[in-house]
């Protein structure tokens, strides 16, 4: 049985950094599509970022690079994703996301993935 336990969320200033990280479970990540999404109240869900199993590059929403960095240690079994420069509106709840890797790029809508975390609450405000 696959499981993703995030964790890393918090309270954090404006400009501020934070790391999320994903631990997997019943699953090696070699195999996986993994990555992250995010909810903000009133709104959709929307990917922030994704590994593919193709790899090695990783994907970003528009909103978030050159700020976020995605990686993984395939050892621990782990996914981290390295948030700098938080804005208030980074604000939402992530989720670690995951799906059996079909070689091609990830997907980019929620239901696509088969593995979900609880999620972990990142607020950014001063």
């Amino acid at each position: 049985q696959v499981q993703l336990v995030e964790s890393g969320g918090g309270l954090v200033q404006p400009g501020g950094s934070l790391r999320l990280s994903c631990a997997a479970s019943g699953v090696t990540l070699d195999v996986l599509d993994i990555g992250w999404f995010r909810q903000a109240p009133g709104k959709e869900r929307g990917g922030v970022s994704c590994l593919s199993r193709r790899g090695p590059s990783a994907s970003y929403a528009d909103s978030v690079k050159g700020r976020f960095t995605i990686s993984r240690d395939n050892a621990k079994n782990v996914v981290f994703l390295q948030m700098s420069s938080l804005k208030p509106e980074d604000t939402a709840v992530y989720y670690c996301v995951a799906r059996i890797g079909s070689w091609g790029i990830c997907p980019p809508l929620p239901h696509e993935y088969d593995y979900w975390g609880q999620g972990t609450q990142v607020t950014v405000s001063s």
